[in-house]
């Protein structure tokens, strides 16, 4: 047997659904960016620590000689947020981002929608064809979000999640038949129906599911979020607080209804 063969292999490549909150960048002032940073982290600190983060161009609409990543990325990492890719943006904003060594992944906008079809217009509507021995894949940010299967079994938590602890059901509904203790957080692909009151971080949707709901019997969440779309404690405070709801996304907005209304 060749020294090879008996040499493991040191890694694997294999696909992965992660993730990821955007910032939607309209424009771009060091100043102005750092303290709106600041604020939002202080809102709810710990749901942006650590988090990867990918910067929107889509509705960018400042000139391109102001869009510093550099700076971008040093006033994130100094609130522990990563940021790791650019989606969408013109060709002189991408090129921007690829020397700021960031990942280009391809937008949903308008322009980008229009930048394809001048490609495909120039190509005579024909596919470029792939080089040899390149596997060609479709990025997971830019595909539709995967819908949760129904025929998973949900995860269900029969004891009080207390402050600290995280669990998370990543491939359908989580179902906890106890409180939700201040500190804690909890997450699901689909739905969460906590049996009990609210008062940690629950995120439903976690893989993009934008019909996911957030369902308790007494709404006292340091922060809740759908596919994304979170709101706060004080936020919170304006409707249903303290009280049996349920949480949906409207319009991409989160509204929360009393469940004796639903």
């Amino acid at each position: 047997m060749s020294q090879d063969a008996q040499t493991a292999a040191s890694f694997q490549l294999k696909s992965a659904s992660v993730s990821l909150t955007a910032l939607e960048l309209y424009h771009f002032d060091p100043d102005d960016f750092e303290a709106t940073l600041r604020d939002k982290i202080s809102q709810a600190p710990g749901f942006f620590r650590d988090i990867p983060l990918i910067i929107s161009l889509d509705k960018y609409e400042g000139p391109n000689a102001e869009l510093d990543f550099f700076k971008l990325i040093g006033s994130c990492r100094r609130h522990g947020i990563q940021v790791v890719g650019v989606r969408g943006g013109d060709d002189d904003q991408r090129r921007l981002a690829r020397n700021a060594a960031l990942a280009l992944l391809p937008g949903g906008g308008r322009r980008d929608s229009n930048r394809n079809a001048q490609s495909e217009g120039e190509n005579e509507g024909e596919p470029a064809p792939a080089p040899a021995n390149e596997t060609v894949t479709e990025s997971p940010a830019a595909a539709e979000p995967a819908p949760v299967e129904s025929g998973k079994p949900a995860k269900i938590i029969n004891q009080p999640v207390r402050s600290g602890q995280q669990i998370c059901a990543p491939d359908g509904d989580l179902v906890i038949l106890a409180p939700v203790q201040a500190g804690a957080e909890v997450l699901a692909a689909g739905n969460i129906h906590v049996y009990g009151p609210l008062r940690g971080r629950a995120l439903a949707g976690i893989h993009g599911a934008t019909e996911a709901r957030v369902f308790c019997q007494s709404l006292e969440a340091e922060l809740v979020s759908i596919a994304g779309h979170y709101k706060i404690s004080e936020d919170l405070q304006e409707n249903g607080w303290k009280s049996p709801v349920q949480l949906q996304l409207k319009d991409e907005v989160l509204v929360a209804t009393p469940l004796d209304k639903a």
